[in-house]
């Protein structure tokens, strides 16, 4: 049996159950599972250290642990965690009839503000985009509650964990997703269906149902980067020798006795050797004993590549050149447009169109982010000066805008 036939069994298995709806926001998936695509995975190394490795999710989030593309992811998820976000109604929502949408808008606030028993709205966050810039893949379970307080509960999982149904059709009540849990028998795949995941794909492409992850796009340049540190870093203890003494007609008996008496009386004491021969030792250097042997070039190359993967100016991971007061700033606005807008905008489609829309089935609230699309504060001031003064906007409306609360008539 062939590996296609195992893998459409399988599905066909799990299509065939029945997933039922969490009661009461209990969730059905589990944290981290312990298998193959979970960081608790053991590396099972082959003793050939000289070769890349596989772009696996335990190497993915390896390497998302060292100090370069940890820089890079958390100069994303940081910015975007920290924002401060509200609910607002779709701008094609219509009248409210029935009277709740503010009522609604302020219990999915809160729902979204204590998303589980655990965990934050930042430190949910935080979790999705740590796993959508490693892997291109950020996942949430989400279960209805029943309650008014609390509509809804959001529970991270671990993206790798998850599988998809290449034959779903768009049937709301058979599987779309499933996640590893690597148990035996039936307990072995958990079925959850389009309402109750939300799978937050990076960098989407038609041969492939999964995202693509920025770690994985560096996931070369950063193999590269800590082999040329490693080295310069041997390099720099002198743990690799730069230089070997030769000795022109000696015996190997006269040789053995000077390196004892090296490595008993002169090495590692401060001691000054003296040396009577009738020739003069001969130094040979292997490295020209300059900042070239340790490839810095190299490495702010590497560098560059880095940034380049995770759309942030070099500037960001601290290559400074050509950089001053002038050009800091634009390269900071451009790291925010390129990298923090795109992914930002991304997440909130999703908690509107998942969350609020599918799960909670509330067509007239969308989620958006309020730190998104500022600008500098004089340009603000100004563009609201040029539109109050043509009768565009009223003093009310620019007192809303900069949120000033109305107080009444002024002298």
């Amino acid at each position: 049996m062939g590996l296609g036939e195992v893998v459409k069994g399988l599905w066909s298995r799990v299509s065939g159950m029945e997933a039922a709806a969490g009661e009461g926001g209990e969730r059905k998936t589990a944290v981290a599972v312990g298998g193959w695509g979970s960081i608790f995975t053991p590396v099972m190394g082959s003793g050939m250290k000289a070769l890349v490795p596989k772009p696996t999710a335990v190497n993915l989030r390896r390497f998302a642990e060292t100090p370069v593309a940890r820089r890079a992811i958390n100069c994303i998820k940081d910015r975007i965690a920290c924002m401060d976000w509200q609910i607002l109604e779709r701008q094609d929502a219509g009248p409210d009839e029935a009277g709740d949408r503010g009522a609604r808008a302020r219990q999915l606030r809160r729902a979204l503000e204590m998303p589980n028993e655990s965990d934050s709205f930042r430190t949910l966050m935080e979790a999705v985009i740590e796993d959508v810039l490693v892997g291109g893949f950020g996942a949430v379970e989400m279960e209805t509650t029943g309650e008014s307080a609390r509509p809804v509960r959001l529970y991270p999982v671990d993206g790798a964990s998850i599988q998809m149904n290449a034959e779903w059709t768009g049937d709301a009540a058979q599987p779309r997703y499933a996640q590893r849990t690597w148990k035996p028998g039936a307990e072995g795949m958990t079925p959850l269906l389009d309402d109750e995941l939300m799978y937050v794909k990076l960098n989407p492409r038609t041969h492939t149902p999964f995202g693509l992850g920025k770690v994985e796009v560096a996931f070369e340049s950063i193999s590269q980067f800590l082999q040329a540190h490693r080295y310069a870093g041997r390099m720099a203890s002198n743990t690799v020798m730069q230089y070997a003494l030769w000795l022109n007609e000696r015996t190997p008996e006269q040789h053995e006795r000077l390196i004892r008496w090296w490595q008993d009386e002169v090495e590692g004491s401060g001691r000054v050797p003296i040396l009577s021969s009738e020739q003069k030792p001969e130094v040979l250097k292997f490295a020209a004993g300059t900042d070239a042997d340790l490839h810095l070039e190299w490495q702010s190359f590497l560098l560059t590549m880095i940034a380049n993967a995770f759309d942030l100016p070099p500037m960001m991971l601290g290559v400074t050149n050509d950089v001053n007061r002038s050009t800091a700033s634009e390269l900071a606005d451009e790291a925010f447009q390129n990298a923090v807008v795109p992914l930002a905008k991304l997440i909130a489609e999703h908690i509107t169109r998942d969350v609020i829309a599918k799960r909670l089935g509330w067509e007239d609230l969308r989620f958006v982010w309020s730190d998104l699309d500022s600008r500098d504060e004089m340009v603000e001031a100004q563009i609201q000066t040029m539109m109050l003064s043509a009768g565009v906007l009223s003093v009310a409306e620019v007192r809303a805008m900069r949120g000033v609360e109305e107080t009444g008539a002024r002298a």
